[in-house]
This record gives C-alpha cells, sequence and structure tokens, in this order.
C-alpha cells in the first residue's frame, strides 16, 4: 500500500464536494502536469489518500480518502467540450492517466499547512513542504501519514 496527498481547491471541488459525490467517488481528472501525472500510474487500488485544501485561505489537510481503482486514462483529454482537453492525446496511447478517489472520513480537525510546516522535522523532506512544489498529486511516505493522521485526530 502506498500513500498519496492530492490537492483540490475548494472552491472548485472540495472535500464536501466529494463526500456528495455519488458513492462518495469521483474520477481525480484534469491532471496535467508530467509529475503528478506518473504519480497517479504509481498509484494503486486501496492507497492511502490525504485530501488537501490549497489555493485558499487556509490550506490543509481535511480528510482521508482512498484510490478506489487502479489508474487509467483520463477521459477529460478526449472530449473536446472539456477544459481540459488534449487534441494531441490518442485513445491508442493516452497521455493523461487518471484514478477514481473515494472519500472515508474527515480528520477529526483540519491540519494546516502552518502547523504541518512547524513539524518539518517530524515529516522528514515531505514533498509538500518543498519549497517550490506545487504538484498537485504528491507521495506520503507511511510515517509521513501516520504523522498527519495522528496530528488530524488530536482535540482542538
Amino acid at each position: 500500500m502506498a500513500y498519496w496527498l492530492m490537492k483540490s481547491e475548494p472552491e472548485s471541488f472540495g472535500w464536501d464536494h466529494l463526500v456528495g459525490s455519488p458513492k462518495r467517488t469521483t474520477v481525480w481528472d484534469g491532471v496535467r502536469n508530467y509529475q503528478a501525472r506518473n504519480h497517479l500510474r504509481a498509484a494503486r487500488k486501496g492507497d492511502g489518500v490525504l485530501f488537501y485544501h490549497s489555493a485558499c485561505a487556509e490550506p490543509g489537510v481535511v480528510g482521508i480518502a482512498e484510490v478506489a481503482c487502479d489508474p487509467h486514462p483520463d477521459p477529460s483529454q478526449f472530449d473536446p467540450s472539456s477544459k481540459y482537453f488534449d487534441s494531441t492525446s490518442r485513445p491508442d496511447d493516452p497521455r493523461w492517466i487518471t484514478v477514481d478517489v473515494r472519500a472515508r472520513r474527515k480528520l477529526r480537525r483540519f491540519v494546516s499547512l502552518a502547523e504541518l510546516r512547524t513539524h518539518a522535522d517530524e515529516l522528514d523532506d515531505f514533498a509538500l513542504l518543498r519549497r517550490g512544489n506545487r504538484l498537485s498529486v504528491l507521495p506520503v511516505t507511511e510515517a509521513q501519514w501516520e504523522f498527519i493522521l495522528e496530528l488530524g485526530s488530536r482535540a482542538s
């Protein structure tokens, strides 16, 4: 089992949107960065996901989700009406990959980016805390996963 952090803007598609989706599951479409795409290629059904609100007043981890299926071609790349359409991608050789993500549970309390930064030593080179890192899908080690879950389970 692997662990991932997936970022989403709460105004566009936040935790409440995921929970309100049919079967609490959605296609994680629209990833258009090659490194983030490669992380999605490595994801497998059952992997853990830290659901992270980004590009907002207070970014941070809000909930726990899981990868609901193995990677598959992102259907939005073939849809001319989609903002994620890629005219150069071919069905026989798709450029963009996605997974489905299913909500498991909201953390007892929100774990902000600012709080995570105060634990940089304990999080041991956490990709999210690296300067200039803006990827929407990041790997998380098991130790980082456990530490963040513990932070999220503490009383406010």
